[in-house]
């Protein structure tokens, strides 16, 4: 599946405002309960429960948290940036604030494991990273995603 079709409509946001990793996830939780109508605790927990066995944070100032939940149907992927960078204890330690959540359903396994490589090499870009750094708002944020998930592609 195209990561654009991963992207839930409404689930991109700029500029989040938290302080630590456990609110940028309670946030993310929030942001799939506004856009999929999902309750947000349980998808919390799950993203909790999966930072407990390894960090997200994948280096260059990005985490892409994950889990897996039967509260969805599809694979679905949210992106948020955050105002303020918070520690996802990355790889090169250093903070993140560009955080690329997915959720897949239980039974998700290589479709599952599949988008979390396709968003690992996006963020690999730095001109991706630099871009969304820089980028005005939650339009131009997903403008950005959009087109470089499309040259990806190609």
């Amino acid at each position: 599946m195209p990561l654009t079709n991963l992207i839930v409509p409404g689930g991109i946001v700029a500029d989040v405002s938290v302080t630590n990793r456990k609110q940028a996830l309670h946030a993310l939780g929030e942001l799939a309960h506004k856009t999929l109508d999902v309750p947000a605790r349980p998808i919390v927990d799950a993203l909790v429960e999966r930072e407990r066995l390894g960090s997200t944070g994948v280096g260059h100032g990005v985490a892409i948290p994950h889990a897996r939940t039967d509260l969805v149907d599809e694979v679905a992927g949210f992106f948020m940036r955050l105002k303020q960078p918070v520690d996802f204890d990355g790889v090169d330690s250093r903070p993140a604030d560009l955080v690329f959540m997915l959720l897949a359903p239980e039974n998700a396994g290589a479709e599952h494991l599949k988008a979390l490589a396709q968003v690992a090499r996006l963020f690999r870009r730095e001109d991706i990273r630099r871009s969304l750094r820089s980028a005005p708002d939650s339009a131009a944020l997903a403008s950005i995603l959009f087109s470089a998930v499309d040259a990806n592609a190609a």
